[in-house]
């Protein structure tokens, strides 16, 4: 008996590419209606668009009906692969617009939760010199974890990180931009909160009778507590959940001081012991180390680097 085989896929063309980024679109929406104000095209169009890829690709690659929206295990296959495809198409692209002397295309720039309201983080200003400097490239920015901005930077998902130093890749280039400092804070309903300094914990010995709540991936809030041999009592995976775990007044955490500045002045946080249980965090801009990045993340990262030299020096000088 002869087993019949599905046909292999065969050239891709651009109304392939077409139907993928409509895919990732309908996919990082989270749904095709979802999806419509991205694409600005109707939900019958995204969906239509579904279906032909399907067709093409001879797999269904999502669920879709009253009980929402849900790629299959097959589609979340697709999903990568559309990932990495893309980033090779974009990068393409780039490349060929280096060659004609022009900066054009999409810049991906990853960036670590709460940088925004750090007073020493100048990334708003780096935006604002390179869009005047390339008016034609299409910025994304990203907000994600620090493992994931690493791996999308190796990737080529993104072409620019900006993320907290903690251990070095010979995958990645670094440089320096700017610093913050990380204070341990208790909420308003911990005993901790209104007790008096010295009944606070005066070593680290001390505050391992207390319930501490920390990241869930290699970082420096990681490192710090490892060295001190802190038992994570609760995990969060970014700043805001760090924040909400303090703010239950169980946990103990560190944040940000620019962050949980808020927090303290409406009376819902305090730092304790400041002076004893901190520590300071360096940002860095990571790219690819090989092969060399494109001249339009080149030139984000010198807009980057001319905004940020007094801090990225005063930074350096701390670590020597």
């Amino acid at each position: 008996m002869q087993v019949k085989t599905r046909a292999a896929l065969g050239q891709l063309s651009d109304m392939d590419i077409r139907l993928l980024r409509v895919f990732k679109s309908v996919v990082d929406c989270g749904g095709m209606a979802a999806a419509e104000l991205e694409l600005n095209i109707g939900t019958s169009t995204v969906s239509r668009h579904i279906k032909d890829l399907e067709t093409r690709l001879g797999l269904t690659v999502c669920r879709r009906g009253r009980a929402g929206f849900a790629l299959t295990p097959e589609g979340q296959q697709i999903y990568a692969e559309t990932l990495r495809l893309l980033s090779s198409v974009d990068a393409f692209r780039s490349r060929v617009d280096e060659i004609h002397q022009r900066m054009g295309g999409e810049l991906h720039i990853a960036v670590f939760d709460k940088t925004a309201s750090n007073p020493q983080a100048h990334i708003g200003e780096a935006i604002a010199r390179f869009s005047q400097a390339a008016p034609d490239v299409s910025l994304h920015l990203h907000v994600a974890p620090l493992n994931s901005i690493e791996r999308g930077v190796i990737d080529g998902q993104f072409q620019v990180g900006i993320v907290p130093g903690h251990r070095s890749s010979d995958a990645l280039r670094y440089d320096l931009l700017f610093g913050e400092t990380m204070y341990l804070y208790c909420g308003q309903s911990h005993s901790l909160f209104a007790a008096d300094p010295a009944q606070q914990p005066g070593n680290w010995d001390a505050l391992r009778g207390h319930r501490f709540a920390g990241l869930g991936y290699h970082s420096p809030n990681m490192e710090l507590t490892q060295q001190v041999r802190l038992t994570r009592a609760a995990t969060g995976y970014d700043q805001e959940s760090i924040a909400t775990l303090i703010l239950s007044g169980r946990f103990l955490g560190f944040l940000p001081d620019h962050y949980a500045e808020r927090f303290v002045h409406l009376g819902r946080m305090r730092a304790v012991q400041p002076q004893m249980f901190s520590y300071r965090c360096s940002f860095f801009c990571i790219l690819r180390a090989s092969p060399q990045s494109v001249r339009v993340t080149r030139a984000f990262q010198a807009c980057l680097l001319a905004s940020h030299p007094q801090i990225a020096r005063i930074e350096q000088e701390k670590d020597l």
